[in-house]
Formats: C-alpha cells, sequence, structure tokens
C-alpha cells in the first residue's frame, strides 16, 4: 500500500470518533476484560462441575462473538484475503494456535499475568495492520510468514483465555470435555462472526473506493492494538 493517500474528511471524523469511543470504552472496562467474561457466566462456570457440553459450547460461542480483541485481529488477517480457501486456511491456524495453548495452560496450570498476555494480543492487531499496509516490506524489504504470524498469535490468544479460566478454579471433573466443547463453541462463533465480516466487506469491496479506504481502515485498526496495548500495560504497572 501507499503512503499518500488522500484520506475523504469524512473518514478522518471516523478515526477521531473510533478513537474517543475507544479511549471512552477501554476507560470504563474492568481489569484485564479482553479474555473475561460477565459475572453471571463466571459464576456459572465457577459452580459447575461434571461433563455440561452444550453449555460450555454457547460460553465458547458467545466469548468469541463479543472478543473484540479476538475479531480485531481476525479482522486484518482476513482484511486481503478473497478466496474462502485461503480464508479457511488462516482461520485454521488460528483455531489450532487457540486450542493447543487453551488445553495445555489450563491443563499444566500455566498462569501469565493477563495483562501482559493482552498486551500482546493488542500488539498482534498493530501487527496485522502493519502487515496490510506493506510496512515490513517498506522498511526492511522483507515479508514475515503471515501463516506463522497468524499460529503464534493463535497461541497467545489461547494462552489468554487459559489464564482467565485458571483464575476462576474451573473444577476438575469433566474438565477436559468441557475445554474442547468451549473450543467448539469459539469455532461456531468465530463462523458466525466472520460470515458478517465477510458480507459487510464483500459489499464494500466491491466500491471504488475500496484501496483508499483500506489504507484509512488498516490505520483505525493499528490504533486500536496500540490502546489496548496501553491500557493492558496500564493496568499491569498499576496492578504491580
Amino acid at each position: 500500500m501507499r503512503s499518500n493517500y488522500q484520506v475523504p474528511n469524512i473518514l478522518i471524523t471516523i478515526f477521531f470518533g473510533a478513537v474517543v469511543f475507544l479511549l471512552i470504552t477501554l476507560g470504563h472496562m474492568p481489569d484485564a476484560l479482553a479474555h473475561g467474561v460477565t459475572e453471571g457466566d463466571k459464576g456459572y462456570i465457577q459452580e459447575s462441575s461434571g461433563v455440561l457440553i452444550m453449555p460450555f459450547i454457547y460460553l465458547g460461542a458467545k466469548h468469541m462473538m463479543t472478543g473484540y480483541d479476538h475479531l480485531l485481529f481476525l479482522f486484518g488477517v482476513i482484511f486481503f484475503l478473497y478466496r474462502l480457501k485461503d480464508i479457511g486456511l488462516y482461520v485454521t491456524l488460528f483455531a489450532v494456535g487457540h486450542i493447543i495453548t487453551l488445553l495445555t495452560g489450563t491443563l499444566m496450570e500455566i498462569s501469565v499475568s493477563a495483562y501482559l498476555i493482552d498486551a500482546i494480543i493488542g500488539f498482534s492487531i498493530v501487527y496485522k495492520a502493519l502487515d496490510n499496509l506493506g510496512a515490513f516490506q517498506r522498511w526492511f524489504g522483507y515479508q514475515p510468514d503471515t501463516k506463522i504470524a497468524t499460529l503464534i498469535f493463535g497461541l497467545f490468544h489461547g494462552l489468554g483465555l487459559a489464564t482467565k479460566i485458571l483464575e476462576y478454579d474451573v473444577a476438575a471433573d469433566g474438565l477436559v470435555p468441557n475445554l474442547i466443547a468451549f473450543n467448539v463453541g469459539v469455532e461456531i462463533g468465530q463462523i458466525l462472526a466472520l460470515a458478517v465480516i465477510l458480507i459487510a466487506m464483500g459489499f464494500w469491496r466491491r466500491s471504488k473506493g475500496f484501496l483508499n479506504h483500506a489504507y484509512t481502515a488498516n490505520v483505525i485498526l493499528m490504533t486500536s492494538g496500540f490502546l489496548l496495548v496501553g491500557y493492558q500495560m496500564t493496568g499491569y504497572f498499576v496492578s504491580s
């Protein structure tokens, strides 16, 4: 992408509006919310015991559909992907990374600061936006392997969720089937979210100004990632 686009005034307005909205939203969010759940769901998870397939599928789908960090990253991943085969490949790599660290992190009780994990996830959004803008090729003359990057960031996303699950002290009875069911729900939620995104982007891509607007959209995406990083790092230092 080129850096000399003429950005329409309306897009500049949208950009600053998005920044203000995120600042206000993040300013009222509880600690490390990116991988948290609602208080009602948290209570249910803590009190539940035994194999509960359908409830955990529901919780997984809900987590994905309301997980802004997942959605922003996936939005960046599929931004310039047009073929369903390619979209499926990248989404699968992300899902594989997610389930590996969710299961191993929970079962092996690998606990990492949720703030640091969520800061890395915010950075993954920044990384993907820069990748879409062609920044790495322009700055370093090198294009990182986006497939490997997607898998690696999927690992971090799963570890972030594992960290929150450990905090909830989930019952050991039925833990593995419930975690697998949760991941199934995550994939269902991911498919539903991607369907909505792809439909919207399908109309957008057919517009004449898509490439010009794509530059601005990725700048907004990158800014969102930086805000998430800043918010989480602030929380980390304040809570230390």
